[in-house]
This record gives C-alpha cells, structure tokens and sequence, in this order.
C-alpha cells in the first residue's frame, strides 16, 4: 500500500471497491492469513488483535464503568481538562451529522461520548458507550485502541476494525499528552460514515489534540501544588495543613475548594453558586470568597475564566477514594475521620458527602471484615447504618454475650427507624 500509511481514505479512492477489497481482506485474515493487502498499520494491528485473543464475532468495549463510579472517575481525570476545548471545537457543530465525538483515558475507556443522539443509540449495539473499554487488547483494531497503542495518530475504514460488529462505522484518533511530561493522557476520536477517514479529519483531530495540549500547559497534571500542602476537609474543622501549620478554614472556603476539586475542568462562577445554594449566591459573593481564598492558599493556585485548582490537591478526601480504587477498605476507612463537612448544606458538598460514604460503606460492606465493621457501626456514620450493623452480626459467634447486645442493637435501630 503507498502513500501515507495513517489515512485510509485518499482523493480518487473509489469507496465502494475499497471497502470490498478490505472486507475480504479482513474473512482472509480472520481464517488464519497473515499476510493480506491491507495497510501495514491496519494488518500488524490485527495480528496484535489476535495474539491478545480478542474475537472478531463477539461484543466490543466490555468491561464498563457506570453509574458514580464513572463519573467520579472521569471527573477527577485529566482529560476533563480538556473536554471544554473537545466540545467547542468538535462537540457542538455534530448535531444531526452522524458523527460521535469520544474521549477515552490512556488505557483506551471511554470518558465521554457525545455528538447526533441517533448515532450515539445506533452505536449502543457494539457498546460503544461511556465507561466501556476500547482499547486494542480488548476490542481489536479501532481509532482510539489503536491510536493509543502506537502513539500515533490513526484513521480505521469500515472492515479495517478487527470486529465484525463494527464494519460499518470508521473512525479517526489521536492521542493527547500531558505537555509537562509527554505521557499519554487518553485520546480524542471522531466516529461516523466512510466520510470520518479522510485526511481532512484526520487534519481536523490533530488541530483539536494541538488545541487540547496547548490548554494542558497551564496545569501540572498529577503533581501537588506544593508537597508540605494538604486539605482536611472530613469533619467538622477543615483546615488546610502547610509544612506542620494547621491553618482553619471557613465554611464558605472549603465548601468552595470541595467544589474545585471535583470540577477540574473549571467553573463558572454563576455554577459555584448554584452548588453553593439553592437559592444561588449573587456570583460577586463567589468571587469575593475564591479572592479570599487565593490570599490563603497562594494568588497562582486558583485560575479564573474558568475557576478551577491549577494542579493536584492532596487531600483526606484524595487518601480515602485513593484506597478504594485499589480495593484496600482498611486504608479507606483509616482515612475516613468523618463526613465531608458535615455541617454544610451546599448541594454540590451533600452530593460528594454521600457518594464517599456510600462508596466507603460499600467496601466495608464487600469485605466482610468484622473489625472494620464494628469501627463503622462506632463512627458518626455508621451508628445507625443498620445494613453494617446486620452485616457485623454475622461475623459474630451466635453464643457470645457481642452478638445479643449487636441483635438487640438491630432491634432497636428497626423501632426507631421503621
């Protein structure tokens, strides 16, 4: 094949003829050929599809991610850095074209998917979807799988992809990296008709990772503002910790740096006051608090245009999700002291306050431990969980004096709470 072995399709390419000449590459390919006339980017990526024994005839992108724990994954991820850029630039002009717009991770999960709701239902059937998993070893040759796996970016034609169930879409990707760093962040990806593997999108996803890169610059991506500077914001005196000074912060502030956090993305004032009251602050009291805010913790750690943390917060709320990630509930809890703020009423703290203790109560909950389970029915939180409660009963010897005074414990919490 000559010319540029990235681009599929090239001027004067009769599409027809190319996508049977490539459909019959690939029936070649999957009855055990290993060498066909493909492009050599397209034939060495399905023999890696192979080797990793990914099946042409089954589903794609499994192992999805749903629900709270996506979105509090991909909103603490890098490349939600960069999805206001992606939206601009890609997002907004792909209504009604058939095109879909995907941001994935550096492991190939999809973040985002967004563009014609038509074909974001069409594409339901082969789980191209948020919280699914594109990469090569687990879908086979596709734009972003592959894309990532060479570093490189990459246009896949119709029966290009290793996947039957995926012959009639292309697609065009790129990787993005941290410019700080030059590690891959994730991808950017255009899906739709033969149309997305022309060289002019692939142009057009390579000025959008160029765009997305440039907005990277301002951020130090992984890094802590300052390795002496910590946040307690569990319980009920937050304060912010610099080289062994405790230094106490006020509702409004912690409300607001909770808020940061969880949008590294940024925010507008006008949002920040909708979380910070339903009955939404005049934005002038927003941005009074955050010029407050910059005065204690430093005038470049808070941007503006957006709002938004420049760098990675340490934080207890960071140690707690940190051990559940990793599936270690004995360091969840250990850095669990107590609710987010318990005494704010914010909308946007009380959503992050119970999805951490729901995420911390189920782990406990999955590990079966009995001391972890008792130290939770002992905290603020667990006192009346009475699912911990029934779950630390059943740890317990049914002759032993702890598991009557545990069983009338359960009674009691059913009286009081019907």
């Amino acid at each position: 094949m000559r010319g540029n072995p990235w681009v599929a399709l090239r001027p004067g390419d009769d599409v027809a003829a190319l996508a049977s000449r490539v459909h019959s590459a690939h029936q070649m390919f999957v009855e055990h050929a290993d060498y066909v006339e493909v492009r050599s980017v397209v034939r060495d990526s399905w023999l890696r599809s192979r080797s990793s024994g990914v099946d042409p005839d089954r589903s794609t992108g499994s192992s999805p991610l749903s629900g709270l724990e996506l979105e509090r994954y991909r909103s603490t991820h890098p490349m939600a850095l960069v999805r206001p850029v992606v939206r601009k630039l890609l997002v907004e002009d792909a209504a009604d074209t058939g095109l879909l717009i995907a941001i994935s991770d550096a492991k190939g999960r999809l973040l985002w998917v967004e563009g014609d709701t038509a074909a974001k239902d069409r594409a339901l059937s082969m789980n191209f979807a948020e919280g699914a998993d594109w990469s090569e070893g687990s879908a086979g040759t596709n734009a972003p799988g592959t894309a990532l796996a060479l570093d490189h970016s990459v246009q896949i034609f119709g029966a290009e992809h290793f996947s039957r169930v995926v012959h009639e879409w292309s697609c065009t990707a790129a990787p993005v990296h941290d410019p700080n760093t030059g590690r891959i962040l994730g991808a950017i990806d255009i899906t739709g008709g033969p149309r997305v593997a022309i060289p002019e999108v692939l142009s057009l996803i390579r000025a959008t990772v160029a765009a997305a890169e440039s907005e990277l610059r301002f951020h130090v991506i992984g890094q802590p503002l300052d390795s002496g500077t910590r946040l307690e914001l569990l319980g009920a005196r937050p304060a912010l910790v610099r080289d062994g000074d405790r230094i106490p912060l006020s509702r409004r502030h912690a409300e607001i740096l909770v808020l940061l956090i969880e949008h590294p993305e940024g925010m507008s004032g006008e949002h920040i006051a909708v979380l910070l009251d339903e009955n939404e602050l005049d934005p002038v009291t927003v941005r009074a608090e955050i010029s407050r805010l910059r005065k204690i913790l430093g005038a470049d750690v808070v941007g503006s245009r957006p709002y938004r943390l420049h760098g990675h917060v340490a934080s207890d709320v960071g140690e707690v999700r940190a051990g559940l990630e990793r599936g270690d509930a004995r360091a969840a809890l250990g850095s669990y002291s107590g609710p987010l703020l318990p005494f704010s009423d914010a909308p946007g703290v009380y959503r992050v306050r119970e999805e951490l203790r729901t995420r911390v109560q189920a782990a406990l909950l999955r590990s079966g431990d009995a001391s972890l389970l008792r130290r939770w029915t002992e905290s603020a939180d667990g006192r009346d969980d009475s699912a911990v409660w029934s779950a630390y009963l059943s740890t317990l010897d049914r002759g032993s004096s702890l598991y009557a005074q545990v069983k009338a414990q359960i009674a009691l919490l059913d009286r009081e709470l019907g």
